[in-house]
């Protein structure tokens, strides 16, 4: 599915490839412990840790990811870009480590958000 974005100029953004647009999730920032502690998002977490987020819009060759479609990354390794004020992220089809989506749920993986 080949989604394609409007910039701030009003031209239309195409996604090439593999490569998918993502949203930055607003509520990276700070997270609870299950003690209810407030963590701030610049404490250090022992290894890497995964982000969730939304897709916007795919390229003609990605085969696993639609838009709308919730997709597990390394923020480590995002390449940000700003559209029209809101701030998204690009990365290839493979550097997604997951995607969680209803109509995945025919396949029963057996997991769910």
């Amino acid at each position: 599915m080949n989604q394609s974005v409007a910039g701030a100029d009003k031209t239309p953004i195409k996604m090439l490839h593999d490569r998918i647009l993502c949203e930055v999730d607003s509520e990276a920032g700070e997270r609870r412990s299950s003690g209810g502690i407030v963590i701030p998002a610049t404490a250090a977490m022992g290894g890497r840790r995964l982000a969730w987020s939304r897709v916007v819009a795919v390229g003609p060759h990605a085969r696993a990811v639609e838009a709308g479609d919730k997709v597990l990354y390394d923020p480590a390794e995002k390449a940000e870009v700003e559209v029209s004020g809101e701030t998204y992220v690009v990365m290839r089809e493979r550097d997604v480590h997951a995607v969680a989506a209803q109509r995945l749920a025919d396949e029963a993986a057996g997991l769910y958000l």
